[in-house]
């Protein structure tokens, strides 16, 4: 029979399992802050009347930097083409 004494006992391999967990969490939040933010992306652009051809879309969905999401967000509330979605400031 083994022994444990895990949970609550501070034991290296119940430190090393909650740090894995809170990673998982992390990682988790951050990829359903992406997903949110490409679908408001595709959201405003189909709203506004501005066409998105099949490379415009992957590279949307492909992208999964938070900020640069944000910032084709932002340039989705005024940009008149894709092109100026993804034009550099």
């Amino acid at each position: 029979m083994v022994a444990t004494y895990f949970p609550g006992r501070g034991t290296l391999f119940e430190q090393t399992y909650l740090e894995g967990k809170a990673e998982g969490k992390a990682e988790g939040k951050a990829e359903g802050k992406a997903e949110g933010t490409v679908e408001s992306i595709f959201r405003v652009l189909h709203k506004r009347g501005v066409p998105l051809t099949p490379d415009d879309h992957e590279r949307i969905t492909t992208c999964t930097d938070l900020d640069t999401l944000t910032e084709w967000f932002d340039r989705s509330l005024t940009a008149a083409s894709a092109a100026e979605l993804f034009t550099e400031s």
